[in-house]
């Protein structure tokens, strides 16, 4: 066998000499058998390193990147008898990371009612009706993800809808953002809430004309009807973490940031790790009931690291859709609101010095243009508190609208904005409604952020949204609806290039997560993390990025997700 370190040298003095700058240096640390290494090769591969972006072939050992560059020069290199496997005309690319999802919600999702694909509040009473039917006694009826932006009514829907067909059955449904529910009588009542019900802190139970409850609740005022749902037990959670896990590794994700976690499962999602029923990369980012604990402990994973526990989640506002984004003017087509606000300056102050002091990373959820401003003050007066701590790294979750003048902000202030880009060509459809045109300026501003010198690690929000990395991806470069639609409105020069979106998605993530050394780009000495699609979507044309599949994942080295063909 020939000596894999000598081979690799000629062949890096081969490819800076006759390959440069589309193939990187090879380096690598000789295995202790060549059939240990794997070869990718058999079609277009991304490296996502800047200056040399394309590569033929990959060597991997020991979940390692020993070795990228041409096709016959990498296969020599590695030995005698490696494991070839052939790409066969599909696209290889760094393992895309979602940087914002709800790990349970998604497998939940799965094993539950799920209202995404409801088009209309007819069919939403349609399937209620036929859950009722089954539900047993006492039970619940629960679902999430219904959206009424797209529907033919125009409206939400309220108990009046629900109460014909569910009589005394509890129904409550969850819109997809997760910020408002919609809840029959029968639930209200057993929930306690009634038209004299005040509207709590950060929260709003909406009325009708006579002050009647109409069963829509927004935010925190969600709590009473949200008790009503049988927490899952240890087993339900255990179904929940594998489902997500297959989920995202069937769409192309070999990681995700999982949001707003509760402490109480970490023990879990490690141990799932560990034995590989969970084989995507986690990254958490606890509920503030955590906090005491992480900062006294520091950062965890799990054994084989690949959940890692280091940050904290918290919320200043709502979500647009549910007119709970804390706007600095009125919401357009509701004046007599301006959303909800549901962190104070006093809360956040001890949180953040809390956090600072202990080396945690803060993930704050931001939507409307006040909600950002105050966060980015917030951490601005944080950091002068704490002068002594350096490379925090603290994300600001969704960004989606801001006022021009704190565009810049981020980069001074090194603060990540974490988005979604499905938000916008979701949100696109109603947004101009709820802000008027000149908000729009400052709305999903990628191309604007970037500029500034921001860095944009970005997600899904699953399950507020599909969870797709195609359709985020084709999001961010296309920045129009799936039906084609753009308007001037949307702001089409917000739109990122196919190189910003490939490291929005893999190496801004991992820089999110404090993991750049390790994951985000395809080169020797990190971990051997890819994302196949059947077609190169670096190069098709835009319309033809939704109709790629996903046709291998791969973590560590290891498969986690193939196709059969």
């Amino acid at each position: 066998m020939k000596n894999l370190n000598s081979t690799l040298i000629a062949a890096a003095a081969y490819m800076l000499c006759a390959c440069a700058p589309e193939t990187p240096d090879t380096k690598a640390g000789a295995p202790e058998n060549s059939a240990d290494v794997t070869v990718f090769t058999g079609g277009p591969i991304y490296t996502g390193v800047d200056g040399a972006p394309r590569a033929e072939a990959v060597a991997v050992s020991g979940g390692e990147i020993l070795a990228v560059g041409t096709r016959a020069l990498v296969i020599e290199g590695a030995g005698e008898n490696p494991e070839i496997i052939e790409l066969n005309g599909a696209a290889m690319f760094p393992g895309f990371t979602d940087a914002h999802a709800h790990m349970i919600g998604i497998g939940m999702r799965e094993l539950t009612l799920n209202l995404d694909a409801v088009g209309s509040i007819e069919e939403l009473v349609s399937i209620i009706a036929e859950n009722v039917e089954t539900a047993g006694d006492g039970e619940t009826v629960y679902g999430r993800g219904w959206i009424e932006t797209g529907w033919p009514e125009g409206r939400m829907p309220t108990r009046d809808d629900l109460d014909p067909v569910s009589g005394d059955t509890p129904v409550i449904i969850v819109r997809a953002d997760g910020h408002a529910l919609v809840a029959n009588s029968a639930a209200l009542e057993a929930a306690g809430i009634d038209d004299a019900t005040p509207d709590p802190d950060g929260g709003k139970i909406e009325r009708d004309e006579a002050g009647r409850a109409t069963g829509i609740l927004i935010d925190a005022a969600m709590a009473p009807a949200r008790n009503l749902i049988a927490a899952p037990s240890d087993a339900r959670k255990r179904d929940a973490f594998e489902m997500a896990s297959d989920v995202y590794a069937a769409h192309g994700w070999t990681g995700l940031h999982n949001m707003s976690v509760d402490p109480a499962n970490l023990e879990l999602m490690e141990t799932l790790a560990d034995s590989g029923d969970v084989g995507i990369r986690v990254y958490n980012a606890i509920d503030q009931s955590g906090l005491d604990a992480l900062a006294a402990g520091g950062p965890r994973q799990s054994l084989n690291g690949r959940v890692i526990t280091r940050a904290m989640k918290l919320y200043v506002d709502g979500a647009l859709g549910s007119r709970g984004a804390a706007l600095s003017e009125p919401y357009s087509d509701r004046p007599d609101t301006r959303g909800l606000l549901l962190m104070n300056e006093d809360e956040a102050a001890a949180l953040f010095d809390k956090a600072a002091a202990a080396g945690v990373q803060v993930a704050t959820h931001a939507i409307g243009d006040r909600g950002n401003t105050l966060v980015l003050d917030w951490y601005a007066d944080a950091f002068s508190r704490n002068q002594d701590t350096d490379d925090l790294r603290w994300r600001i979750e969704h960004a989606q609208i801001l006022h021009v003048e704190d565009i810049p902000r981020f980069a001074e202030l090194d603060v990540i904005a974490s988005m979604q880009p499905s938000h916008a060509i979701g949100d696109l459809f109603f947004a101009p409604d709820r802000l008027g045109d000149d908000r729009l300026d400052g709305a999903y501003a990628w191309r604007s952020l970037i500029d500034a010198g921001a860095i944009i690690a970005a997600g899904s929000d699953a399950p507020v949204e599909r969870g797709e990395p195609l359709i985020e991806f084709y999001a961010a470069v296309a920045r129009r609806g799936l039906d084609g639609t753009q308007t001037d409105e949307w702001r089409p020069g917000e739109a990122v290039t196919r190189e910003e979106a490939l490291k929005m998605f893999t190496l801004w993530p991992a820089y999110a997560s404090f993991q750049e050394g390790l994951l985000g780009t395809i080169e020797p000495g990190k971990r051997a993390d890819f994302t196949v699609f059947s077609k190169d979507i670096m190069s098709v044309p835009e319309s033809e990025i939704l109709s790629a599949e996903p046709v291998m994942t791969v973590v560590d080295g290891e498969i986690v997700f193939r196709t059969e063909d």
